[in-house]
């Protein structure tokens, strides 16, 4: 992924070349999404990317340019890997990014509107 000067990012996932991607630091949880959107056109699987990919169709109809190709059920992996990083905190961090996440689509969704 390529920062540009104007703050839109341009990511290659697969060959596949993507749309300008513009996450406003203004949104809650802006910081997950561009991380996970990173990581995601850098072929990296991580816990933003995994969250990314759990909001990929609500992402993709507010105008995020999110790959189809995705790893079957993310929402599986994304607690299996906080649960790697610390079992006894696993719900209550998944449920907390879950969080991070809606309220992100709900901002993005009225931004768009």
């Amino acid at each position: 992924m390529t920062n540009r000067k104007d703050g839109s990012a341009r990511a290659r996932i697969s060959g596949r070349r993507l749309l300008p991607v513009e996450v406003s630091d203004a949104l809650p949880g802006a910081d997950l999404i561009r991380k996970g959107l990173s990581d995601l056109a850098g072929g990296v699987e991580s816990v933003e990317s995994l969250l990314v990919l759990v909001g990929a169709p609500r992402l993709r109809r507010i105008g995020f340019d999110v790959p189809g190709d995705t790893p079957f059920l993310p929402e599986d992996r994304l607690y299996a890997m906080l649960a790697e990083e610390d079992s006894d905190s696993a719900h209550s961090r998944y449920n907390a990014l879950i969080r991070r996440l809606v309220s992100f689509e709900r901002a993005a969704e009225c931004v768009k509107a």
